[in-house]
């Protein structure tokens, strides 16, 4: 006899009822409205975006610091969307914290100087946040990207950049915050899940929301289909996250 399967929970998604952004979704028209993305491929379900991401920000291109750890999909969207005049903004400095991080390449590619600050070689988080800041600061950094950062950072960094720090977390915050985000979802049962992109503070995942996106949970999702989902929306929602951010410090 097979066990009983959690029954998909709705919840709430800003203003928007789930259920009826999920019908939205799964009878959505081959042109897809202002907010909506539909994936390529075999992830073809439109996925929510809110705000809807718009290109900037104006003025001077503002200068962005990115931390990561790991394979760099989300540099490499931001990279792009540099190229492509989606994203007003420079990328003086790159800092991972694992030596094989195959972020580094990518970063090679679009010629953007790194710096391995290596976690494994601090006595504390302190002490790492302190030189991460230093670093920061030498190629005169405005806001900090953590771009698949998967590290803790202390008050030591958050404080250097208040306000200026900006992740990219793998669920509709404030649900799922911490590890494992996508078990945690479809351990759930809720219908629909995502990304959020948010201002960094002292307590985890739990900053000021930027930019989300909502993806449905499918019946047949494992946690590598979702993650795949999630990831794909993760690339579409930064670059304009980080331009609205910018954009909104730099209105009077």
């Amino acid at each position: 006899m097979k066990p009983k399967q959690a029954q998909r929970k709705p919840y709430d998604v800003g203003d928007y009822s789930v259920p009826q952004v999920a019908a939205s979704m799964s009878s959505a028209p081959s042109s897809v409205p202002t907010g909506f993305t539909r994936p390529t491929g075999k992830t073809s379900a439109p996925c929510l975006i809110s705000p809807p991401p718009q290109a900037g920000p104006s003025g001077a291109p503002v200068r962005l610091g990115v931390m990561a750890s790991g394979s760099g999909s989300n540099f490499e969207a931001l990279a792009q969307a540099i190229t492509a005049g989606q994203l007003n903004a420079t990328l003086p400095i790159l800092i991972y914290n694992n030596p094989n991080a195959g972020v580094v390449e990518r970063a090679q590619r679009h010629n953007v100087p790194t710096m391995l600050l290596n976690h494994r070689d601090y006595d504390s988080r302190e002490a790492l946040d302190q030189k991460i800041t230093e670093t920061l600061r030498e190629h005169d950094v405005e806001w900090v990207i953590m771009a698949g950062w998967m590290r803790i950072v202390t008050p030591r960094l958050i404080d250097a950049f208040a306000q200026r720090i900006i992740n990219i977390h793998p669920s509709l915050l404030p649900s799922f915050k911490g590890i494992r985000a996508i078990e945690q979802a479809l351990d759930s049962g809720v219908t629909i899940t995502g990304c959020t992109v948010h201002i960094v503070t002292a307590e985890m995942d739990s900053g000021p929301v930027l930019m989300q996106s909502a993806v449905p949970i499918l019946a047949d999702d494992t946690p590598e289909s979702l993650h795949r989902r999630i990831q794909f929306q993760e690339h579409q929602i930064l670059p304009g996250a980080i331009a609205l951010a910018v954009e909104q410090t730099r209105c009077p």
